[in-house]
């Protein structure tokens, strides 16, 4: 099959923060090759992206999208188990896999040589598991073992805590490693049903950034299992109704004693702009560093440095796809549970008539800053291209430095009404 037939190019946006402009093709089933040429690179980067994250999971799927991002890695019989780490470990490569609510995603690095043979083994890897059940039982061995690792570690259990109580019965309200019990029932078959479910042309992106050359990177992609993917998606996906994959948010004020917890946490989270509005969460994050992000933030000052009454206090922000987070943490001793509570509530209402200049000033730098901080190497570029590929928002790579001017301090104060306590939903955990 001739790359021409297979491939039409997209108009994507000109170059930013150093790097040339980015380039698009999509191959005849429309899944996306999003790549960014750099001569001067080192290295590599390859990345592969599915809309398969556990929110996809059905009710008594729970776990199984991670689950699965494990199997991947247990081979096929083309590929049996460790050929793949040995392959790309020989040229002096390196592989990593992430699964979280939205996403899940396959990362290689790689020497300018080894592109063939990334472009070769990583499909093949992804897309053709062979789930043979021997290794499904071990490694579902390794998964609760993780589980338990999870369970035992009092932080985590709070946080998780939280976002069931935040999310309910929604899978943002469920932890992404999945229940014990689903997991136990697990088969392979059911793995093999949600991988035939969601890894469709459609679901899938890939993105690579480095050292190569266009055309040769085209052809082999195009003459791989990527382009043997579905075009047609799942009706089951399709008819679903929009509204029920949103998160339904639930306020209210809740208590939880743990054993081997060494400090009380305050945890409060508040629902945000869908990762879809990226310029209003734009608006959330400079509220989040105006609030508590350095030494000079309103909280940070007055509750740490000042009063000290926390070990720490902190805002941060999780762009999701059915509904953004924004969750703040602070850590003190039990008997300063009480006051902290007070004093926090103090601070937010009065930030809701709105920051300084110069508080909103020392914000705005200190994100530009790290924006551009993590988007230096190549890699950092290439799974930015990655997830705004998968998820259809690809936009200059400096978009967000142009959002971030235009919230000025009254726009900001527009936000005011949104972080108000009656609309979180709070945590209060003790040490048992």
């Amino acid at each position: 099959m001739m790359v021409a037939s297979v491939i039409r190019s997209l108009t994507l946006p000109n170059s930013a923060l150093g790097f040339p402009a980015p380039q698009q093709h999509l191959l005849g089933n429309g899944c996306p090759i999003t790549y960014l040429p750099v001569a001067d690179a080192s290295v590599v980067c390859i990345e592969f992206w599915c809309q398969a994250g556990s929110a996809m999971e059905q009710n008594t799927e729970s776990g199984i999208a991670h689950f699965l991002e494990h199997m991947v890695f247990k081979g096929n019989e083309n590929l049996p188990p460790g050929a793949f780490d040995l392959q790309i470990e020989s040229i002096g490569g390196s592989s990593n896999a992430a699964t979280g609510f939205d996403e899940v995603q396959y990362h290689l690095v790689i020497p300018p040589e080894g592109l063939a043979l990334a472009c070769d083994l990583l499909p093949k890897l992804v897309l053709q598991p062979g789930l043979e059940r021997e290794s499904f039982q071990m490694e579902r061995l390794v998964v609760l073992e993780e589980l338990s690792q999870s369970e035992d570690q009092p932080e985590e259990v709070a946080f998780q805590r939280l976002l069931h109580l935040a999310c309910g019965n929604h899978p943002y309200g469920r932890p992404i490693i999945g229940l014990r019990s689903d997991l136990l029932n697990h088969e392979p078959a059911d793995m093999q049903r949600f991988q035939s479910r969601h890894y469709k042309a459609a679901n899938c992106a890939v993105a690579v950034g480095g050292c190569f050359a266009s055309d040769e990177l085209l052809k082999m992609l195009a003459a791989g299992p990527i382009a043997e993917l579905d075009a047609e998606q799942d009706p089951a996906l399709i008819d679903l109704n929009p509204d029920d994959l949103h998160m339904h948010w639930q306020p209210g004020e809740h208590h939880l004693s743990l054993p081997r917890l060494e400090s009380a946490r305050l945890l409060i989270a508040w629902s945000a702009p869908f990762a879809a509005d990226p310029e209003a969460l734009m608006g959330v994050d400079l509220w989040a560093a105006a609030l508590a992000e350095g030494r000079s933030s309103r909280l940070v000052k007055v509750m740490r440095e000042k009063l000290q009454l926390v070990e720490s206090i902190d805002v941060e922000v999780h762009p999701l796809e059915r509904g953004s987070l924004v969750i703040l943490e602070a850590v003190t001793n039990p008997e300063s549970l009480p006051k902290v509570r007070q004093e926090l509530e103090k601070l937010l209402t009065q930030a809701q008539q709105g920051f300084e200049l110069q508080e909103i000033e020392r914000a705005r730098r200190l994100i530009g800053n790290g924006y551009t901080f993590s988007h230096e190497a190549i890699s950092q570029v290439t799974h930015h291209l990655g997830q705004a590929s998968l998820q259809k928002r690809l936009l200059p790579l400096d978009a967000p430095l142009q959002w971030l001017k235009q919230w000025d301090q009254d726009r900001l104060h527009s936000l005011a009404k949104n972080w108000d306590l009656s609309k979180a939903c709070i945590l209060e955990v003790l040490p048992e």
